[in-house]
């Protein structure tokens, strides 16, 4: 595996608006409930993903697809603001723009639902106008919030232009991950719940999620990173190697958008040719710190704000 340091790094995947309510607990079914607070802010992996890469610092193009409706023109400003590239963000249209609604309890745990929208539209013959986003990009960061079928046809398209590709597994499709994302991915980041989804093992500690990466790695992943949350990051390379990163301590308040921080950290680092080790730690500072702040791509931390938590926190791989 070759990591080069040049160009900007890419993103392709879903936009979404928000609507975050915030609860002392999840309701029951059939469960009438007042919540703390409601807010409404910008979403969607691939949307968040890109502020957070914008946020570290490093120039980001993010290739989609969002409706023309009021929402789009919410989701255009916020990313605009963030400093993300837009030439590459389509719109359907009368296509409705993404949008997901969340349940955050007071223990910072959260449930998700989502409306895909113009996100789900996107058909094999909008491939070539994404990959434009590849131009000068080293490393692109996929997930499975548009079509797994353009999901693949994008990275057959990146792995000939010998780039670096990141696929967030997330979320993992009702019947499966396509069996060529495997093999095409250079880094593949899943969390407990899709590492258990992919490989039929649930990680709780570095044993099993080295089990779960042999059987990553057997399916054709070069990298497998799996994320533990609050027990720390595995990470493993097929051709030799592993190790563990210990959880940072923070305060958490919510989870959501942690792994998009993860996986934004992980390709800044792998862009500028960092080690697979040293990248993963970085990612896991800047997973870590979204946790300690509400929201979703307004969570993403600074790279100022990630070297700190570095500085302050040995952790060890």
């Amino acid at each position: 595996m070759t990591l080069s340091p040049t160009g900007h790094i890419a993103v392709i995947g879903s936009i979404n608006v928000d609507f975050v309510c915030r609860v002392a607990r999840f309701p029951h079914a059939g469960e009438t409930m007042h919540v703390h607070a409601a807010t409404t802010g910008l979403g969607g992996k691939g949307a968040n993903q890109a502020v957070a890469v914008a946020r570290l610092g490093t120039a980001v193009e993010l290739a989609g697809q969002m409706g023309d409706d009021a929402l789009a023109q919410v989701a255009h400003d916020a990313m605009a603001d963030a400093g993300v590239g837009l030439r590459f963000v389509r719109t359907e249209t009368g296509g409705q723009t993404g949008r997901a609604f969340i349940t955050v309890n007071d223990a910072g745990e959260n449930q998700i639902l989502v409306h895909g929208g113009a996100n789900m539209t996107l058909r094999p013959d909008d491939v070539p106008a994404l990959a434009r986003v590849f131009d000068g990009a080293r490393v692109v960061m996929v997930q499975m919030e548009i079509p797994p079928d353009i999901v693949v046809r994008l990275c057959e398209q990146a792995r000939a232009q010998d780039m670096t590709i990141i696929v967030d597994p997330a979320p993992v499709p009702p019947d499966g991950l396509p069996d060529a994302l495997f093999t095409l991915a250079t880094v593949m980041t899943p969390n407990e719940t899709e590492t258990q989804a992919l490989t039929g093992i649930l990680p709780t500690d570095a044993p099993t999620a080295r089990a779960a990466a042999a059987h990553l790695h057997g399916r054709g992943v070069a990298c497998a990173v799996i994320k533990m949350g609050a027990r720390g990051v595995f990470h493993s390379r097929r051709d030799g190697g592993d190790g563990f990163i210990p959880p940072f301590a923070v305060t958490a308040v919510d989870t959501v958008a942690a792994g998009d921080c993860f996986g934004a950290g992980l390709a800044r680092m792998l862009a500028s040719g960092a080690p697979l080790d040293q990248a993963v730690r970085y990612a896991a500072a800047c997973g870590a710190l979204a946790t300690t702040r509400p929201g979703a791509a307004e969570a993403a931390p600074t790279a100022e704000e990630v070297a700190a938590l570095l500085d302050t926190q040995e952790c060890a791989s």
